[in-house]
C-alpha cells in the first residue's frame, strides 16, 4: 500500500514468497497482540510463540484464532523441538503440532549437541506432513564464532536439500549470538558469504535490532526476509524497508529493486 505520491520500493504483497517479516512473541498478553495485529498486520507474516511459550502460555489458542482470521502464519520455536528431541518424544512433538493445526514447523540444533545430518533428518521426516523452517547456528556465543561461513552455507544447503522451505540464521531475539558477535555485531564477513553463495529469497535473517535490520534490508533489499523482530516493531521495519527512516531514506532513490 502507498497512499502518498512518493515513489517507494515495491513490496511483496501477502501470501509473501519474500520480504517476510516474522515476530518472536515472548509471551506478549493477548490484547497485546491484537493491537499489534491490528495496527500492522498487512506487514506481518508470521508469529514465532519462541522458546518453549506455547506450553505455558493460557492464552495460545486464541492468539492462534486471531491469527488465522488475519492470515497470519505462526509456528513453535525451536527450542520447544529441542527438548522433545532431548527427551526422545520427537514423535509428541509431531503430534503437538498436528493438534494446533500447525502448517509450519521450526528445526534447530541451537542448543542441544545435534549434528546438522541428524538435524536434516528430522526436516526430511516433518517435510511431508509440514512446511519446514529450519535454522542454523547456535546459541551459544563461542560456538556460533568458532563455525566458519563455508558450515554455515553447507549447514544451510544441507537443510534445504532435505526439504526446509526457509533457513534462518540465528542471532537470538538479543542480537548478541549466530550470525552477531557477543556485543551485538554484526559478522559482515559471514553475512557476505553466505548471501554470495545461497538464494537470499530462501534465507531468514534474525535481526532483532535496528541496525541488524538496516544493514540486511540496505545489503539486500526491501524484500530480504527478516525475523525475531520485536512485537512492536513491525511498522518500524516496514519504515526501512520503504526507505522511510533515515537509515535507509536515500538508499533506494532511483533503483528499481
Amino acid at each position: 500500500m502507498n497512499p502518498t505520491a512518493l515513489t517507494l520500493p515495491a513490496r511483496s504483497v501477502k501470501p509473501r514468497l519474500d520480504g517476510v517479516t516474522m515476530v518472536v512473541d515472548g509471551g506478549v498478553p493477548l490484547g497485546t497482540l491484537r493491537d499489534i495485529v491490528a495496527s500492522a498486520g498487512e506487514y506481518l507474516d508470521f508469529v514465532k510463540f519462541g522458546w518453549g511459550t506455547a506450553v505455558v502460555s493460557g492464552e495460545l489458542g486464541d492468539k492462534i484464532e486471531l491469527l488465522r482470521a488475519h492470515d497470519i502464519g505462526f509456528y513453535f520455536g525451536g527450542t520447544l523441538f529441542e527438548k522433545h528431541v532431548l527427551q526422545g518424544r520427537f514423535d509428541d512433538f509431531r503430534a503437538l503440532c498436528h493438534e494446533w493445526s500447525c502448517s509450519h514447523v521450526e528445526v534447530s540444533n541451537g542448543t542441544i549437541d545435534m549434528s546438522n545430518l541428524e538435524k536434516a533428518g528430522y526436516v526430511g521426516k516433518l517435510a511431508a506432513e509440514f512446511t519446514v523452517i529450519s535454522e542454523v547456528g547456535f546459541k551459544d556465543v563461542e560456538r556460533s564464532d568458532r563455525l566458519g561461513p563455508r558450515r554455515w552455507i553447507e549447514y544451510a544447503e544441507d537443510d534445504l536439500a532435505a526439504g526446509a522451505q526457509l533457513v534462518t540464521l540465528e542471532a537470538r531475539e538479543s542480537g548478541s549470538s549466530g550470525i552477531c558477535h557477543a556485543d551485538g555485531q554484526l559478522r559482515v564477513g559471514l553475512v557476505e558469504e553466505v548471501v554470495a553463495e545461497l538464494p537470499v529469497d530462501r534465507l531468514m535473517f534474525e535481526a532483532p535490532t535496528t541496525a541488524l535490520q538496516a544493514h540486511m534490508v540496505r545489503r539486500v533489499g526491501p524484500n530480504v526476509n527478516l525475523g525475531n523482530i520485536p512485537p512492536a516493531g513491525v511498522l518500524s521495519l516496514e519504515t526501512l524497508r520503504l526507505g522511510l527512516r533515515a537509515d535507509t531514506l536515500t538508499e533506494f532513490e532511483g533503483v528499481d529493486r
